[in-house]
């Protein structure tokens, strides 16, 4: 599929602008393999799970315009949002996102990849993303349908998706 460029990228920020997260008590995260992103284990995540990478400048506008937030993961560039599997199916996610099946970020938090990291993340990295938002219920996904909308928008780029096969 065709990745749409928004016209003008977004900048990131520095390190150094950015605040800090807030430090998390012990969260009972599932244990995960290195790179993955970790469930609470209340949370049922029967259709699997990916996770959508946004920018971090981005994070608070889309949580407050979404009609409901799944768990959320962030480090110091992206906020991870827990979609359910094959939410990139048939659509072209903006290229200022990062869509990471399985939700492996890579070890760092960058995209996977098959060596583990996606060699364009430079500098250094702190550590994984951490849990910053837990939903309410028992669902742990943002629905996807919103949140890809808002990703374009913010992006400057034109929703594209393929109706499949047969369709």
């Amino acid at each position: 599929m065709e990745r749409l460029h928004a016209s003008d990228p977004l900048p990131l920020p520095s390190y150094s602008s950015l605040p800090s997260l807030p430090s998390l008590p012990s969260t009972g995260l599932l244990p995960a393999r290195p790179g993955r992103l970790a469930l609470p284990e209340e949370l049922t995540a029967a259709l699997g799970y990916d996770a959508v990478g946004t920018p971090r400048e981005h994070g608070e506008r889309i949580m407050n315009c979404l009609p409901r937030v799944g768990c959320v993961f962030a480090d110091d560039l992206r906020w991870w949002w827990i979609v359910p599997s094959g939410s990139d199916i048939g659509v072209t996610w903006p290229t200022s996102t990062s869509y990471a099946v399985g939700a492996y970020v890579g070890a760092y938090g960058g995209p996977a990849t098959d060596a583990g990291f996606d060699p364009s993340w430079s500098g250094p990295r702190p550590g994984p993303p951490l849990l910053i938002h837990r939903p309410d219920g028992d669902s742990p996904y943002t629905p996807p349908i919103p949140l890809y909308f808002l990703a374009c928008c913010l992006a400057g780029s034109t929703p594209r998706w393929s109706l499949g096969v047969g369709a």
